[in-house]
């Protein structure tokens, strides 16, 4: 019977957290000293998906993507570009191919993320918005 209710507590503790992490909001970010202004879900899907690569502020944006296994680019992805990670892929692929645009370079986390932003003033990239601190600017919050 101890067994039974210790299964059951577990799994409702692994549901808890799936739960919460279905709800995880992810920011897009520049650093904290960048005169990039907020950006609308439309400018930022189109950033991320290749469409455009110009900044409000007029400056050519470089973006950052978190590793192809992290959450936060699985909820970054679904929520902003309402693409799949495979057709993301594919759209930078037909892209770089012809010529026409780099995909965002990879960094680690969102430690690397905030790092790299604070570093160049047209640079863009997400985070979990409890990751969020002073050496950051917030653009975007994803639903």
């Amino acid at each position: 019977m101890k067994t039974l209710s210790i299964k059951h507590l577990a799994g409702g503790l692994v549901c808890l957290a799936l739960s919460q992490y279905g709800f995880a909001q992810v920011v897009v970010v520049a650093g904290a000293k960048s005169d990039v202004p907020t950006l609308s879900k439309e400018q930022v899907a189109g950033l991320y998906v290749g469409s455009s690569f110009t900044l409000p502020n007029g400056g050519s944006a470089t973006l950052l993507d978190q590793s192809e296994s992290s959450d936060a680019r699985k909820q970054f992805y679904a929520k902003v570009t309402d693409k799949s990670p495979s057709q993301i892929k594919s759209t930078w692929s037909r892209l770089t191919f012809s010529g026409k645009g780099t995909p965002p370079k990879e960094v680690a986390s969102s430690a690397d993320v905030k790092k790299a932003v604070a570093a160049s003033p047209n640079t863009i990239g997400y985070i979990e918005k409890s990751a969020v601190d002073s050496s950051v600017k917030v653009l975007f919050t994803t639903d």
